[in-house]
Parts: C-alpha cells; sequence; structure tokens
C-alpha cells in the first residue's frame, strides 16, 4: 500500500488546518488533557462540533442514504488526527461507534433517530461495558435485563463502571444480560436516555485528574424499540464496536505532538554544562521513538486501508495498532520523564518545568490508554487467536 496521501487528501489537511487556526480557542483545545480531550464534555466544545457539523465533516464515511458522503475513511482519519494533534475533541463515539453500527446493525427507527442527529452534532454518548466483575472480560456482564411483557420491553438493574460519559452524556450505550444461561451469546445492547430516573452517576477520578463514573441501574425501563440489533447478539455488537474504539479513540497525533515537545526540549537544553542533544543515549532514544511513532502512523493506515462501513471492522489490525501505538505513548511518556530529570516531576502547567510539565501528566495519563478499549493483555490475546490462529489455551 502507499503510505503517502494524493493531492486531494493533502488539500483536505490544509482545509481543516486553516479551519482549526480560525477557531482556536483554549476552552475548546487542550494538549494536556491527552487522550481524554476527544470528549465532547462542555458547551464551548459542543458549539464547535456544531461547527464540524456545518462544514459536513460528521459522517464522512457514512453512506449517502444516511445522510453521509460515501467518502473514503481516510478523510476521516486525517480529520480526527488533526483534531487530537489540537488536542481538542473528536468525531468519536457517536460518528465511529455508535453510528456505525446502527447503520450496520440498528433498526429503522433507531436510524431514522439518531442518525441525523450525530451527524448534526445534537447528541452525545456514554458507552456502558465494564463492570466490576467484567472488565477485560467482556462477556462477564452482569447487568441484567428481565423481560417485561406486559409493558413491552426490559428492566435492567445492576452497576456500570468506568463510563467516562456517563455525567454530560445524553444517551447510554449499554450492554446488559438479557439471557442467563449463555456467556457470549446471551448479551444485548439498549439505549437509555441518562436523565432516566432509576439511573444513579457516581464520579470516580482517575489517575490522570479526569472524571468517569459509576453508573447504578434500579428498575430501568427500556422499550423495545430501544433494542439495537438482535437480541443476545449484543456482543458480536460490542466486539466490532470496541474494533473501531480502538482505532478511533487512540490516535497518533498527540504522541506525535508530545515527541515533538521532546524534541524541542533536547535541543535547547543543557545538562552539566553540555547540550543535551550531543547526549548519544539521549539521541538514540529519541531515533527509536521516532521510529516507533512511525510504526505506530502505519499500523493505523493499514487499518484504514482494510475497514469500512460496509464491513465488519478487521479485529486483528485494531488490536495491533492500538497495542503498539499506546505501547508506544508510554515509552515516550517513560522517555520524557528519564530525560527531563527531577524537574520532569513537577505537575503540568509549570513554566518554569521541562517541557512545562508535559511530562509528568503524560507519564499519569498513558497508563489509562493501555487499559481503555481492552487492555494490552487482552489485545496480545486477539492478535494471537484472531490473527495467528493460535489455540485459545496455549
Amino acid at each position: 500500500m502507499n503510505f503517502e496521501f494524493p493531492e486531494d487528501q493533502q488539500q483536505f489537511v490544509k482545509e481543516v488546518i486553516a479551519f482549526l487556526d480560525a477557531n482556536d480557542d483554549p476552552d475548546v483545545f487542550d494538549v494536556t488533557r491527552e487522550n481524554m480531550a476527544q470528549i465532547v464534555d462542555t458547551p464551548a466544545r459542543r458549539a464547535f462540533m456544531k461547527k464540524l457539523a456545518e462544514r459536513g465533516w460528521l459522517g464522512i464515511t457514512w453512506p449517502e442514504e444516511h445522510g453521509g458522503q460515501d467518502g473514503d475513511g481516510v478523510f476521516e482519519y486525517l480529520l480526527n488526527e488533526q483534531l487530537a494533534y489540537r488536542g481538542g475533541p473528536q468525531i468519536g463515539k457517536g460518528v465511529g461507534i455508535i453510528g456505525k453500527t446502527l447503520i450496520r446493525h440498528g433498526s429503522e427507527k433507531l436510524k431514522k433517530e439518531f442518525l441525523p442527529k450525530i451527524l448534526n452534532a445534537e447528541v452525545e454518548f456514554a458507552v456502558g461495558y465494564s463492570e466490576p466483575q467484567a472488565g477485560s472480560d467482556a462477556a462477564n456482564m452482569q447487568l441484567k435485563a428481565t423481560r417485561d411483557e406486559e409493558r413491552g420491553g426490559w428492566v435492567l438493574n445492576g452497576q456500570k463502571i468506568w463510563t467516562t460519559s456517563a455525567h454530560f452524556a445524553d444517551w447510554y450505550w449499554v450492554g446488559a444480560r438479557t439471557d442467563q444461561n449463555s456467556k457470549h451469546k446471551g448479551i444485548t445492547v439498549f439505549l437509555v436516555p441518562m436523565d432516566h430516573p432509576g439511573l444513579d452517576v457516581h464520579a470516580t477520578w482517575t489517575i490522570g485528574d479526569e472524571r468517569t463514573n459509576e453508573v447504578y441501574f434500579n428498575d430501568v425501563f427500556v422499550s423495545d424499540d430501544y433494542v439495537v440489533g438482535e437480541l443476545n447478539r449484543g456482543f458480536q455488537y460490542i466486539s466490532e464496536a470496541l474494533d473501531l474504539e480502538r482505532f478511533t479513540m487512540f490516535t497518533v497525533s498527540p504522541i506525535l505532538q508530545r515527541l515533538e515537545a521532546l524534541i524541542d526540549y533536547v535541543k535547547n537544553e543543557k545538562r552539566d554544562g553540555e547540550p543535551l542533544k550531543n547526549d548519544p543515549m539521549v539521541r538514540a532514544k529519541i531515533a527509536q521513538l521516532a521510529t516507533q511513532v512511525e510504526v505506530s502512523r502505519v499500523l493505523g493506515l493499514r487499518f484504514l486501508s482494510k475497514a469500512g462501513v460496509g464491513k465488519k471492522p478487521p479485529t486483528g489490525e485494531a488490536s495491533m495498532y492500538k497495542l503498539f501505538a499506546t505501547g508506544t505513548s508510554k515509552k515516550l511518556a517513560d522517555a520524557s520523564m528519564d530525560i527531563a530529570g527531577p524537574g520532569g516531576q513537577l505537575r503540568v502547567g509549570t513554566e518554569e518545568a521541562p517541557m512545562k510539565g508535559r511530562a509528568e501528566s503524560t507519564y499519569r495519563y498513558t497508563v489509562i490508554d493501555t487499559i481503555g478499549g481492552g487492555s494490552s493483555e487482552i489485545q496480545k490475546n486477539i492478535i494471537s487467536r484472531r490473527h495467528l490462529g493460535l489455540p485459545k489455551n496455549f
């Protein structure tokens, strides 16, 4: 495959950059939030996403019949990477996970209700998979959905954890167990309004100083109209959505941006009176990191070349990309702390700190990225079984 972008794609990048320059706003863009910068959690960020929608930049890859442009996935990729490079909100869950899953599996009612809202940036989603006993083993979720024939729907009781967007989202995309006798074939996906009186949201703060949430379900009724796809096929949809999440929500450009910040620091800093850029160990580390960042980028392009709305996302490529990219990000954070020395422990935003404290904040944040969307250990298992064809127990 060709890893360079043709003229029309390069021109699109220039258009996006000009748009971002014209709409630069510290209330919207913040690179120090690292991967969490992607969420649309404030009025200013929601207003910015409306501007993206007005330009027709949401749903570029969606079929025309659903309001999209039938565009090449590379344009969506280029847009997301430029947004991520600035530390801005990204197209993420609505367009890349919920929208594409609804296009593939949703009822006509759900498509008509949600797809236009996603394209117009009128709705934000929370995603609920993880539970106290269902983290890496997502199929072990125990949130119970009990059939209510009289009302024509389901009653949900139980708990979810690590739901990052629950405190500001409009709708909850959530998996629940509808068949107690089957593990993988007993899960169904539901759409639940976040203002439902039976939902109780409690804050949990991460090592990266960002809020995620525990969500408790107390007799939450969901009508059959808001069941996504077929009953008990939810784990299939969740697996497909996770493949999309591993690609769309773990971008390369923030890693590149942090590499550039480290290189600028090394170029201008001295250690014991000698330019840090002349230290052979530092130079070797920078070269190694630059190579790994480029490999991460190319792995992302390989996923992109095999992905599409009309077919199942390529699982092996998604896991290889996510595993390598988040691992590289963590290595970069470790190296930034080592090269910065004791000053690297100063908090982000400290002007006199090396790289203004970015080393310390990324050191904390990058731990989260190796867990979200499936931990690194899970990605290795997926690669070994689904891509290499190795047996489950080996």
